[in-house]
């Protein structure tokens, strides 16, 4: 929005021919990163105030860690405070006529809306079951699906038009397979080696990629900042993807697809990381108030969306290893749970508790240290992620 604004006050007069900074991307994103942090540290108090009100608070599990039952109460639904941060600084400083932001916002917004659902119902209407499992699914695969269609036909295009025309005519041809190169599988570390995934395997893809990325962060976010700084991370480091996908002079060099108009995610991005900075004031420990599924969904969204986009999906598991990490731990134990109880009538356990950073504080680490090492550990892993863009 201004961006706009700063271009119609340029043709008044040339006495703001200084406003041309606002065409700079990068002047934008850390603009963006700057104002979705102001906006949380300044509204997070009234928003913490008005979820304590509303009685809004987290239950805690009798059978989980005991260390935690002293956190039972303390006010959750507080990813509201995020997305605000994201949603107002983004819409201030990108170019609306992008539609790769565009995208990722309604994904996040999406995400974010079923988590208020299930929140409201598990803190509010106590019913401990929330959205039940079948129905956040349902929803999760709509949006991921819609997301997918749309983004198969608009990593090699430039406007809607031509998305709708490209869409259109693989309707007309009976659903022909064949997508362009940029939106082959990029595997990273190597200067040539990509696999055409066509149609339906970018949907398949895409669809994995995004619903799969929102719910590892929601079994991430179980101790005090231990989600929202891989997040921020995370993040960051895509919006560098993003930058270097959208320039066709460094995407050139770095030997990665050019995709027209992904740069401006960088401003999202940027947003993201100011918001959850903002949002770490108030939720390192002890916690003042917890993301709760309306953030922790909406944001593995995003990043899950911004990944396809930037075409760098296999950066994304690398760099998200702990999320990663803790959706594994999770589907291990329950399978093993069922397998060994289905066999010798007693379900038999992988870990001491599942998602794994609950294992690690059973086994005698105390909570801010699984916190830290699994920071320390996302930062190496961005690290390795960010390297990939030389290192082929």
């Amino acid at each position: 929005m201004l961006i706009s604004l700063a271009q119609y006050l340029q043709t008044l007069s040339p006495e703001f021919g200084f406003f041309r900074v606002f065409q700079y991307l990068t002047f934008r994103a850390v603009m963006a990163a700057m104002t979705a942090l102001l906006i949380g540290l300044m509204f997070g108090p009234w928003v913490i105030r008005r979820l304590t009100e509303l009685k809004i608070g987290q239950p805690i599990r009798e059978y989980g860690v005991q260390q935690h039952l002293a956190k039972s109460g303390t006010p959750t639904m507080g990813g509201v405070l995020i997305l605000i941060g994201i949603g107002v600084s983004t819409l201030l400083w990108f170019d609306w006529s992008n539609r790769f932001v565009w995208i990722v916002m309604l994904v996040t917004l999406g995400f974010g809306a079923i988590g208020w659902v299930d929140d409201w119902r598990k803190v509010v209407q106590k019913n401990p079951e929330g959205m039940r499992s079948g129905e956040k699914y349902f929803w999760q695969s709509v949006i991921g699906l819609v997301a997918a269609l749309y983004l198969a036909f608009s990593v090699s295009e430039t406007s809607n038009i031509r998305v709708l025309e490209l869409f259109l005519r693989w309707v007309q041809s009976g659903f022909s397979n064949d997508l362009p190169p940029k939106a082959d599988l990029i595997v990273p570390f190597f200067k040539t080696i990509s696999y055409p995934l066509g149609v339906f395997g970018f949907i398949a893809l895409t669809y994995f990629v995004i619903v799969g990325a929102s719910n590892a962060v929601n079994l991430t976010d179980g101790l005090d900042g231990l989600a929202i700084m891989p997040v921020v991370m995370v993040g960051s480091a895509l919006g560098v993807f993003a930058y270097v996908t959208g320039n066709a002079n460094f995407s050139r060099y770095l030997l990665i697809p050019y995709i027209p108009g992904a740069g401006e995610l960088l401003v999202f991005c940027a947003a993201m990381a100011g918001a959850g900075l903002a949002f770490l004031w108030f939720n390192a420990h002890p916690a003042q108030v917890f993301m709760g599924d309306v953030g922790a969904l909406a944001l593995g969204g995003a990043l899950g969306t911004i990944a396809v986009i930037t075409r760098q999906e296999i950066v994304l598991g690398i760099m998200g290893g702990v999320f990663v990490l803790e959706a594994l731990s999770v589907m291990a134990q329950v399978a093993w749970f069922k397998y060994t109880k289905k066999k010798y009538g007693t379900g038999r356990r992988i870990l001491k508790m599942a998602p794994l950073h609950h294992h690690f504080e059973k086994s005698g680490w105390k909570e801010t240290q699984v916190v830290v090492r699994f920071w320390i550990i996302t930062m190496l892993l961005c690290l390795v992620g960010l390297a990939s863009l030389k290192l082929r």
